[in-house]
């Protein structure tokens, strides 16, 4: 399960995600990253929401977030742990972005395939993301957080969100959206 125990961390599967192009790793260009990879980003975190129930497949999935530093907020930032998404130090001269909610009971198929998708729609319509948030968003103020917005937290509201999005009908049939109900 991914999430036991109450009052114990949870277990996450944090999916890591480099792009290149033209064999180089866009996340690593001049001091800041490039346009499509903050498109990229943003494409990630506006479709999250619809996908979550994906990325997320089990009532007990949502216990996890906002807790022992799972996230709750759709936000990013470099290094931060606290955030959605974050941009780990590079290592070996390759920088990744990683998103921090999945869990291991995912399909990592379908995982894969949602979030591709969403940053590849985030570049063709040139989304920009809002500055990255370098707070840590577990001892942050409530005036600061209300401002935020969350993930689904609920397997319901997760489901709900997924059934109505035209992004998940047009790229998953009925028969499988369908099946991550409860």
């Amino acid at each position: 399960l991914p999430k036991p125990l109450p009052d114990q961390a949870g277990s996450g599967l944090h999916i890591n995600l480099s792009l290149l192009q033209c064999g180089k790793n866009i996340f690593q260009r001049a001091p800041s990253h490039c346009p499509e990879a903050e498109s990229f980003i943003q494409g990630i975190l506006n479709r999250v929401r619809e996908i979550t129930v994906f990325l997320n497949p089990l009532v007990n999935s949502y216990a996890r977030f906002g807790s022992f530093e799972a996230p709750r907020y759709l936000t990013w930032s470099h290094q931060n742990r606290s955030q959605l998404i974050r941009i780990p130090a590079m290592k070996n001269g390759r920088r990744r972005i990683e998103l921090r909610s999945p869990d291991p009971c995912a399909n990592p198929y379908l995982c894969y395939a949602l979030l591709i998708h969403a940053g590849l729609d985030g570049i063709r319509s040139q989304m920009e993301p809002p500055a990255p948030l370098d707070v840590n968003l577990f001892q942050a103020e409530a005036s600061l957080t209300r401002q935020l917005d969350k993930l689904p937290q609920s397997h319901q509201e997760a489901w709900e969100m997924a059934e109505r999005s035209e992004f998940v009908k047009r790229l998953l049939p009925g028969s499988i959206i369908k099946a991550y109900r409860y």
